[in-house]
């Protein structure tokens, strides 16, 4: 019997998304003044408020009120009738030294020695129903937000939107597992007031189902195309008005949409956030490490889909324990067990291993902080950062590496594909 399954998205100006960009903007800031910074910083914003607390050790100095302005700014909350802008926003920083009490469970004479910064456990997953390896449902609903927020910024074919949004996508699988058509999309888009509610009720469904999604499907390959038709149930802005979201809305958090950040609720998740940590926190690097082992395992042919948990202990240098699961796709006869004992032999899971193999003390975090940190596309982009003192520094810096397929010929050799 077929089955459905939904996930959802949320835009950069939802607020918790807003809080998420203003703590990994610290963090790409620290980082690229002090590549070996240990930061965990949190963010609260409300109605003209922001709120920055955690701890820091770095030898390096930050105007943060300007860091969380700018970022404001760029998402869109320019506007003094959003009760929440960059401009005009009280910025309060709470933010002070590490404990040494967590700091020695980190540092080690040699780097390679590094200490896992917190215990618990990550979860990598990968699946071949998407050219990303991602869940589709999820996939589809950030790419409804992208569109969105691109028809926002172009303010051509649709001129009325706000930042703040959200999406879902349901889709209908057969029983192989196998996407047959997409069953329910939601569009809740936070808007001007233009109008009577039944009139502007009417003018953004018929734009988010006649622009927003051609354009959407137009970018999809042609194989989920297909699963587009004119029998999907349509839910755009449900309570009929969105004039009043962002911060002034809904209090935003960092941390608080690991789903959206992960796998729409497919696979599985440890609990910890990733906004705003720096890399020797492993909630943060290890998730990208199983992310890297998921997606090179599937792309390697060993399964179709899997998911893999990794554990650590605090202060710990190697992971308490590796798990597989490859949900019956795997064509070989190999238990996960001893597919999970491969992978230790493959991928060095030492936290200090994760953050060179990947890369992880460049400051590229700001761009995870919207629209997913996996199935993203590995790039190299040159970015600027200021210092109070008025200096610049521009790096060349590597996004989403735990997306590269570079471990798949290391893969195919170990199970002597």
């Amino acid at each position: 019997m077929s089955y459905l399954f939904t996930s959802e998205s949320v835009s950069e100006g939802h607020p918790d998304k807003v809080a998420d960009q203003i703590s990994d903007a610290l963090i790409d800031h620290f980082l690229a003044f002090d590549s070996e910074s240990k930061v965990a910083c949190e963010t609260l914003v409300t109605t003209g408020q922001v709120v920055l607390a955690g701890e820091v050790r770095s030898n390096t100095y930050l105007d943060v009120q300007k860091i969380a302005r700018d970022t404001i700014n760029k998402i869109g909350y320019t506007k003094s009738e959003y009760m929440f802008d960059g401009n005009s926003c009280g910025v309060f920083s709470a933010i002070h030294e590490q404990s040494d009490d967590i700091n020695r469970g980190v540092d080690r004479a040699t780097k390679e020695e590094q200490g896992a910064g917190d215990q618990g456990m990550m979860f990598g997953y990968a699946t071949s129903e998407t050219e990303n390896y991602m869940p589709l449902a999820l996939d589809l609903s950030h790419r409804i937000l992208k569109e969105l927020a691109a028809l926002r910024r172009e303010n051509k074919e649709i001129t009325y939107l706000r930042p703040d949004s959200k999406s879902q996508v349901t889709i209908e699988y057969s029983d192989d597992n196998t996407p047959q058509r997409i069953d329910a999309i939601v569009v809740s888009t936070q808007h001007d007031d233009f109008g009577d509610d039944d009139t502007m009720l009417a003018k953004i469904r018929k734009d988010i189902v006649d622009i927003l999604i051609p354009r959407v499907v137009a970018k999809l390959p042609e194989h989920i195309q297909v699963l587009f038709n004119d029998q999907i149930t349509y839910h755009i802005n449900p309570t009929g008005k969105f004039v009043i979201g962002g911060p002034h809305g809904d209090t935003g958090l960092t941390g608080r949409k690991i789903i959206v950040d992960t796998y729409g609720g497919k696979g599985g998740h440890g609990g910890g956030a990733f906004s705003g940590k720096d890399p020797s926190k492993v909630d943060r690097s290890a998730a990208y490490a199983t992310r890297h082992i998921a997606k090179n395992m599937v792309a390697a042919g060993i399964c179709d889909e899997i998911l893999v948990q990794v554990s650590y202990a605090i202060g710990v240098v190697e992971p308490t324990s590796i798990y597989v699961d490859t949900y019956g796709t795997c064509p070989f006869n190999i238990t996960d067990g001893e597919i999970a004992s491969k992978i230790k032999g493959i991928f060095d899971m030492r936290p200090a291993a994760i953050e060179s193999r990947l890369k992880l003390r460049q400051p590229m975090y700001s761009e995870t902080a919207a629209y997913g940190h996996m199935g993203r596309q590995p790039e190299t982009v040159s970015k600027t950062f200021s210092q109070p003192n008025g200096d610049d520094l521009t790096l060349d810096v590597e996004l989403f590496t735990w997306e590269k397929l570079d471990y798949v010929d290391k893969v195919k050799s170990a199970f002597d594909l």
